[in-house]
């Protein structure tokens, strides 16, 4: 097939050897089959900030660190620099969540690096070598419903065990291989520390597993993994084996405004005492 544009400098370079055939085109990227050596890979080409709805990103970039602090300069003031760096960093976000999650144990595709901005990575393949089906396009038995939901909300407590949450993960970017669920489509990964839209993007994701496998077994649409799991987040109690139920009781109890507000008074007056002794001592000292 005709070279693409965003591949010709790795085929140049001889990272690439010959482009097999065009996988899928989305909002986000083109991704290609590709030859390395004999072996076979994906090559996720990202698509300009102008056709892939530049203005989004800024709620998932939220938190990430940037480089250099005059990066961070120019990210505030939202000049042509400030773009250059957010767009690199969007393209550069996919690779280092890959490495991340897949160090963690995530099922995610094995990534082998960025090169001209090109993500080269596994490509997940069904038992036969094709490329491997998305969720979308799985029927499912009730009870392949119930494990594979289980194995993704392990997937995703993995991924907030190392500070991630996918962000836009849904039916549409899990691939089906022989072994389950792979998850994909990584570019928009949320730092879950540093995010003030964090929960709601946690929250969208679970619920849209919970969603998509309650469709063949309908018992999951009473789970409330999103707030049983963040809640052990926030209290600093979520391990990758932390016991899940899949329940969760508010707590509803009002909060006393009064008694809050004596605390709050009380220290204060401590504070000014405190400060009062320390004057009083720098008076009474020699000299």
């Amino acid at each position: 097939m005709k070279i693409p544009k965003g591949l010709a400098p790795l085929i140049d370079d001889g990272i690439v050897d010959s482009v097999v055939r065009q996988l899928k085109s989305g909002k986000e990227a083109a991704v290609y089959v590709v030859d390395c050596a004999g072996q076979i890979r994906c090559a996720k080409v990202y698509k300009e900030a102008e056709q892939r709805g530049f203005h989004k990103l800024a709620q998932y970039q939220e938190g990430r660190k940037t480089r250099n602090s005059r990066d961070a300069r120019a990210l505030g003031k939202r000049g042509r620099h400030g773009r250059e760096v957010q767009e690199a960093e969007w393209k550069s976000a996919e690779v280092d969540a890959l490495y991340r999650l897949h160090g963690a144990g995530v099922r995610v595709p094995v990534p082998y690096g960025v090169f001209q901005g090109v993500l080269l990575m596994e490509l997940v393949t069904d038992p036969e070598g094709f490329p491997a089906p998305r969720l979308n396009d799985v029927e499912l038995t009730a009870l392949q419903a119930v494990e594979w939901h289980a194995f993704m909300i392990r997937q995703i407590v993995l991924m907030l065990c190392v500070g991630l949450i996918h962000g836009d993960l849904s039916e549409y970017n899990v691939l089906i291989d022989g072994q389950g669920p792979v998850i994909i489509d990584l570019p928009q990964a949320v730092n879950a520390a540093g995010n003030n839209n964090a929960y709601a993007m946690f929250e969208r994701d679970v619920n849209n597993m919970r969603d998509t496998f309650a469709r063949f077994a309908p018992e999951l649409d009473r789970t409330q993994y999103a707030r049983e799991i963040w809640s052990l987040y926030e209290d600093s109690l979520l391990t990758p084996d932390s016991v899940l139920t899949g329940e969760f009781t508010q707590d509803e109890t009002p909060t006393d405004v009064g008694a809050v507000l004596e605390q709050i008074e009380a220290e204060r007056l401590e504070a000014e005492f405190r400060e009062l002794r320390r004057l009083a001592a720098l008076q009474d000292a020699p000299g």
